[in-house]
């Protein structure tokens, strides 16, 4: 029996430039024109400063920053995912801006351990040719 596949994104206009750019490898987070803060993910309406036309620009980011939280999952929610159980999804919060915040796993394993603070570097899965999701491993020597 074949494992089902992975679930595949589904870009729309807003996400387009993101799954663009994870597709290359990049991280390019949506910057809003009006305040400069990055928002994840982009909407109609900034978070930040209210505008309802943000006119958001995407920029490559670097990848780095810390854990502020995880979790690891034991029981797949998707049948694409049943056999890489049990697997680690982290909350990082990216070093271009505080609070700047998403979620990923962490694929130095499950058994990692983990501490709130631990530098991580984006990575990316490809899932199929032309579609890669961003995750993220353990940064080599120090802090972000």
């Amino acid at each position: 029996m074949t494992t089902p596949p992975r679930p595949l994104p589904v870009p729309d206009a807003r996400s387009a430039p993101y799954w663009a750019a994870t597709a290359r490898h990049e991280l390019a987070i949506a910057r809003c024109a009006r305040c400069d803060r990055f928002e994840i993910p982009p909407d109609s309406i900034c978070s930040h400063c209210g505008t309802s036309d943000p006119a958001f620009r995407f920029e490559p980011v670097s990848g780095r920053g810390v854990v502020r939280s995880w979790t690891v999952v034991h029981r797949a929610s998707l049948a694409g995912f049943t056999e890489e159980v049990p697997y680690l999804l982290v909350d990082v919060e990216l070093a271009e801006q505080t609070g700047l915040r998403m979620i990923g796993r962490l694929l130095d394993g499950p058994d990692t351990a983990l501490r709130d603070g631990v530098p991580v570097q984006v990575a990316f899965e490809d899932i199929v040719p032309g579609t890669a999701v961003p995750a993220f491993t353990l940064a080599l020597g120090g802090s972000s």
